[in-house]
């Protein structure tokens, strides 16, 4: 047996064992690097594998923890949670449903663009589901919604956050999209590569985004049409202006507050003011502000300052050099830095408030330890996919993969699918971190050595990956939502409900592969 037929089986073996041991339930990251250092230690000894590969893991470590796009996951992760527990996502449902509730179906399209909404704003899949599951599932079933519609709508909007920037999901594959696309140029002999960023990421996913809302409160008004019993009106004292007194003071009281953090995170990075990193900081502050307000009673005035004086820092950011290490600064330049000076003591003031507030909750504690366990994990899944992928490369299985790609028949398009196929099944037993960690750095650099567009193959891995949330037997999101669902409804009448929603993101995601300008127009148009 030749030794490149030994590699190859050794590779095989090592992915193969990786993803049972995966399916048993052991933990992700130390699954990962786990198998990497057994099977690179079984192909050692029998004279398979070169340990040099190995030894570049530590370069691998500091790689990532001097990687400053990488510092915006913990920031996101914050700016969601904070989000969450400010009752944000309870107050937008509750206004949303009784501004749709005159028409049929308006439950579903509520929760369509609260999921939206939420998705712009935190990101967060589990808690956006969490919450709607507890909000607006009672609400819809005790009105008369059919359980399956109910549920599907629940588990796919809440999973929005995944393609929606800014997305904890956009930040990880635009790390790995960008890497793997400066291998493939490498490849092609290009030295000077155009990067690819996260924020062409954003900018690519928006549209996609959007047009999967659009899809979702499509498919709500066709089964208002077709099956107008599965989703019946509100009745009159639960609309907007009923009997309860909620009018349209109360609906912008709701939407405002996250409408304009959603235009400060995304406009700032979308404008080139603010990199994604810089934005996440932005959005954490603006969270911290935006949950000291929600726990005020009455005026929040010192609030209130910190969010018009970010808002003033974010615009002098944009017409005012505010460089102070020079040696000759205009007497423009300069009243805009002190400008900046005071803005960064309002604001400052402003936070002290909020976080005092917020810590007398006993809301600050609790955020700061989910957002340490979140960041802990995904970091450590980062070490592990490493590890695994230098031991997959010492074992020849990129040559392996990339050899089978470019033979297939159909070239390129038959590339694409049979990756978008493999990422989709892999979709049904494993989490996306997984997926971006293990997968993209195999078959990146590979489809983009022929001539592939990276943002547009980006934003198709995540359309692709957001359908791993809702595909049984492992979608996070029907375990979330059954977690907190009634013992009326069932397992199956949630798995059933979510079925179209997957076949709605599969219609989305072939629209997205015949219309590539989807995902390319806007980042060309703002980052040219």
């Amino acid at each position: 047996m030749s030794d490149l037929v030994t590699t190859e089986i050794f590779a095989g073996l090592m992915f193969l064992g990786t993803i049972v041991v995966l399916l048993a339930g052991f933990p992700v990251a130390f699954t990962l690097g786990g198998s990497a250092l057994l099977f690179g230690g079984i192909g050692w000894l029998f004279g398979a594998f070169d340990m040099a590969f190995v030894s570049a893991m530590p370069q691998r470590i500091y790689g990532s923890m001097t990687n400053e796009v990488l510092i915006a996951v913990p920031l996101f992760v914050f700016m969601g949670i904070m989000l969450e527990r400010s009752k944000v996502a309870e107050e937008l449902l509750e206004s949303m449903g009784k501004l749709f509730g005159p028409m049929r179906g308006g439950l579903g399209i509520s929760v369509a663009i609260v999921g939206a909404l939420l998705a712009a704003s935190t990101g967060i899949v589990g808690a956006t589901v969490v919450t709607m599951g507890l909000l607006s599932l009672p609400t819809m079933l005790r009105r008369g919604y059919d359980p399956k519609l109910a549920c599907g709508t629940i588990c796919a909007s809440g999973t929005l956050g995944q393609i929606i920037p800014p997305s904890i999901v956009l930040v990880l594959l635009g790390d790995q999209i960008s890497n793997a696309y400066q291998d493939a140029q490498r490849a092609l002999g290009n030295w000077a590569p155009e990067p690819v960023s996260v924020g062409d990421l954003f900018a690519g996913a928006l549209i996609p985004g959007l047009l999967l809302v659009g899809l979702y409160i499509l498919y709500q008004l066709l089964m208002a049409v077709v099956r107008p019993k599965s989703c019946p009106a509100l009745p009159a004292d639960e609309r907007l202006g009923g009997a309860d007194g909620t009018n349209i003071s109360t609906l912008l009281h709701a939407l405002i507050p996250p409408v304009v953090l959603i235009i400060a995170v995304l406009g700032s990075i979308l404008a080139g003011v603010a990199t994604p990193t810089e934005a996440a900081a932005v959005g954490a502050v603006g969270a911290i502000l935006l949950a000291g307000q929600r726990l005020t009673d009455g005026p929040a005035w010192s609030i209130y300052a910190a969010v018009g004086a970010l808002v003033l820092l974010i615009g002098l950011t944009s017409f005012v050099d505010l460089r102070v290490a020079r040696t000759d600064i205009p007497a423009g330049d300069m009243a805009g830095i002190w400008l900046a000076a005071a803005c960064c003591i309002v604001i400052a003031w402003g936070l002290l408030a909020s976080l005092a507030k917020v810590w007398n909750a006993g809301t600050l504690k609790d955020v700061m330890r989910s957002t340490m366990m979140v960041t802990s994990m995904v970091f450590i899944i980062i070490v592990g996919a490493g590890l695994f992928s230098l031991v997959f490369r010492g074992f020849g299985g990129e040559e392996m993969v990339h050899h089978f790609l470019t033979n297939l028949p159909g070239g390129t398009v038959t590339a694409v699918i049979v990756v978008m196929l493999v990422m989709f099944i892999l979709g049904f037993f494993l989490d996306f971190i997984e997926i971006v960690f293990v997968v993209v750095p195999i078959v990146g650099p590979i489809l983009l050595r022929m001539d592939i567009d990276p943002v547009w193959l980006g934003v198709m891995m995540a359309m692709n990956l957001q359908t791993s949330f809702l595909t049984p037997p492992f979608g996070f999101a029907l375990f979330y939502l059954r977690g907190v669902a009634p013992a009326s409804v069932t397992t199956g009448a949630i798995y059933k409900g979510v079925i179209p929603f997957v076949i709605i993101q599969i219609l989305a995601l072939g629209v997205l592969a015949l219309f590539p300008e989807l995902a390319t127009w806007l980042p060309n148009l703002i980052f040219g």
